[in-house]
Formats: C-alpha cells, structure tokens, sequence
C-alpha cells in the first residue's frame, strides 16, 4: 500500500512539473525576440548592467526550459534503468545547470522584485542547487548511489520553486494578499518547504539505529578474533640479552 501510494505521489509530481515547465517555457518564449521588449523587461528596466542583466534572463530562461525537465526526466525509471544514457544525460543536465542556470541566476537575483529580502531567497536556492549538483556529480562518480539520489533530489525540489512560486503567487494574487508579501512568501515558501521534504524523502542516516548495532556487533566480532590470535599466539623463547 505504502509503496504504492510513493509512486502514485512520485508520478503525480513528475506530471505536475513537466505540465509546469512546459507553461513556464511557452510564456518565456517572447524574452527572445531580439525586436521587442516584452512587459516583464520594460517593468523591470532600468537595471545595472542592462546588457549583461538582459544576457542572464535569457540564458536562464533557455537552460531552465533545458535542464529542468531533463532532471526530471532523469528520476523516471526509464532512464534510470539505462545506466549508459542515465550517466550522459545527466553529465549534460549537470553542465547545463552548474554553467548556465545557477550563474545566470545569481545575476537575476540581485535585480529581483522584493529587494534584498528575495535576493537572499533566489540566491539560497541557487546555493543549495550548485552544491548539491557537484555533490551529486561526485558521487555519482564514485559509485555512492543513496548520496547520489539525496543530492538530486535537492536540486530537482529547488528548480520545482519555479513552478510551485508562480501557482502560490496566482493563489495569493487571488485572494486578495499584499503582491509585495505575496511574492516574498511565494519564494520563502517553496524554497524552504522543498528542502524539507527533499530532506524528509531522505532514507535513515548512517547514524540509525539498527546501522549502529549491526556496526557494533561487527566490532564484537572483529575484537573476539582479535582476542583469540592473540591468546593462541606462540610464546617466543626466551633470549639472551647482548651487553655492552
């Protein structure tokens, strides 16, 4: 029954995130026309940096409509049972994330609407990601597959606050709430609420308590041979001792 009710919640989410990523891709779609500036730009202008403030949105907007569904595409157990094409695509949805997406973001983060109290949010979030995809790189690499799967799935449950933010923020908008306390709450919100439940989706520690005994009992073992080899250990004869 358990089991059951994980893949119907894990096949819920999947659905929900690349029904999400798709919205979010086709209403990015106008950032690129070189010709016109769409509303979201000519609301945010003036920025510092303009040009290099303009480069980042588009280039985060293009690897996030790459790299996200890719991530998710890799939790499938489709692809994770096809190891050759798992670690390939993973290599590129790495790359794309740790060279594009989390750079691109932290320069949009400092422009963000909300001030500082936002910027601290996107840039947190960026953090958890680019550290949790190297760690997840790393392990991945040294064959450490339960690290491997905690590390992504922090950073597939941050990049979902680009789906999960903008629905909160629609419900808030909705309601009736403040926009500006709306969107602090609609990123503050996700941001730290997918970590937990990354987290709480996490298996028992190393620190567990039946890890702890079987790890004791193995200490027991190893002491009694220790005990024993050096009980049965010949006793070596007595020798002369050299002078000076």
């Amino acid at each position: 029954m358990r089991n059951d009710l994980a893949k119907w919640t894990k096949g819920a989410f999947l659905t929900l995130m690349f029904g999400g990523s798709a919205l979010i891709t086709a209403a990015s779609l106008e950032y690129f026309d070189l010709d016109v500036l769409p509303p979201f730009v000519i609301e945010k202008l003036p920025v510092r940096f303009e040009s290099l403030w303009l480069a980042s949105l588009r280039l985060h907007v293009a690897a996030a409509a790459l790299s996200f569904p890719l991530c998710l595409a890799l939790m499938t157990r489709t692809l994770q049972r096809l190891p050759t094409w798992h670690r390939w695509l993973g290599r590129v949805a790495g790359a794309l994330v740790l060279v594009a997406l989390v750079p691109s973001g932290v320069v949009l983060a400092f422009d963000a609407k909300g001030g500082a109290p936002v910027t601290a949010g996107f840039l947190l979030s960026a953090a958890i990601v680019a550290a949790c995809m190297v760690r997840g790189i790393v392990s991945a690499r040294r064959r450490e597959l339960t690290v491997h799967r905690h590390a992504m799935r922090h950073v597939v449950a941050q990049m979902s606050v680009a789906v999960t933010s903008r629905a909160l923020i629609v419900a808030l908008d909705a309601a009736g709430y403040d926009p500006e306390l709306s969107y602090l709450v609609a990123l503050w919100g996700p941001v730290l609420g997918s970590a937990l439940v990354a987290e709480a989706l996490t298996p028992s520690s190393s620190l567990s308590p039946s890890r702890l005994a079987s790890s004791f009992q193995k200490v027991r073992h190893e002491a009694h041979r220790l005990d024993l080899l050096l009980r049965n250990r010949p006793v070596p004869r007595p020798f002369a001792r050299l002078g000076r």
